[in-house]
């Protein structure tokens, strides 16, 4: 964990790449502070009033500076072609398989993160606006043999750990940021839009929760838009837990369901 740079512990496959690429612009953003600063001072020192009497319209010329700036621009062009951008491709380009993901819907809202999951059918029911509700968020049509075993769980998504998550982002109303900072995931969910986003989870909550020494840390859902007067309360939370935990969740929601809490 890079700590030393005030990052929230990792806790995703990709995690490490990310992390790569913030330490490595990290570090030239301190050798460009460290040098600006000392030539900021150089000049200062070295073109004073008390030394150059008269101003100089021409101005000093060298190849130093010239060659500091295309120095910066090979090691930035570095830095974008052979870690950002290969980052970037393996996050859009390589998506896993539906049939070895935990695919979830989740649905931004002002001030809540509606999860949908599509229940142990593996198929995700009909929705529609117009059975959108307080008691219905997602306006899930339970009509539909679709929709029976489906879970919604507001502000609740859990999933298992070493399972690729694949969700579905999208929202009801304005733009919102889906944010989960332990996993390194951030994206924004547009209204009419169907975003996916991708991660595997590597630590369980129990994990992170004995690791950190926080026996009431969770990981958090944060929207980072400014969505509106509420977006203070915009706060979902993630669940990361075994595969036998995941399947005991699954079964209890399967069961308030039935018994229709």
């Amino acid at each position: 964990m890079l700590s030393y740079l005030g990052l929230p512990a990792a806790a995703s496959s990709h995690a490490g790449d990310i992390d790569q690429i913030i330490a490595l612009v990290h570090w030239l953003m301190l050798v460009l502070f460290v040098g600006w600063g000392a030539f900021f001072l150089f000049v200062l020192v070295r073109f004073r009033r008390g030394a150059n009497p008269k101003a100089s319209y021409a101005g000093a010329k060298g190849k130093f500076a010239k060659s500091a700036e295309i120095a910066v621009v090979i090691v930035e062009g570095t830095l974008l072609l052979f870690y950002a951008i290969p980052a970037w491709a393996t996050r859009v380009r390589q998506f896993p398989a539906e049939t070895e993901s935990t695919v979830v819907r989740v649905v931004g809202e002002q001030f809540a993160w509606n999860v949908h999951y599509a229940g142990p059918d593996g198929k995700f029911g009909r929705t529609d606006v117009k059975l959108v509700s307080a008691d219905n968020p997602l306006g899930l049509d339970r009509t539909d043999p679709n929709a029976k075993d489906d879970i919604s769980a507001p502000n609740q998504l859990h999933v298992p750990v070493d399972r690729p998550v694949l969700v579905q982002l999208s929202s009801k109303d304005v733009i919102h940021s889906f944010g989960l900072y332990e996993m390194r995931v951030k994206q924004d969910a547009i209204p009419g839009m169907q975003i996916p986003v991708w991660f595997i989870p590597t630590v369980t909550t129990a994990q992170m929760r004995q690791q950190l020494g926080k026996p009431d840390f969770d990981y958090e859902i944060t929207c980072s838009q400014l969505c509106g007067l509420g977006h203070y309360r915009m706060r979902g939370f993630l669940t990361v837990d075994s595969a036998a935990d995941f399947d005991k969740w699954v079964a209890d929601q399967e069961k308030d369901l039935k018994s229709g809490n």
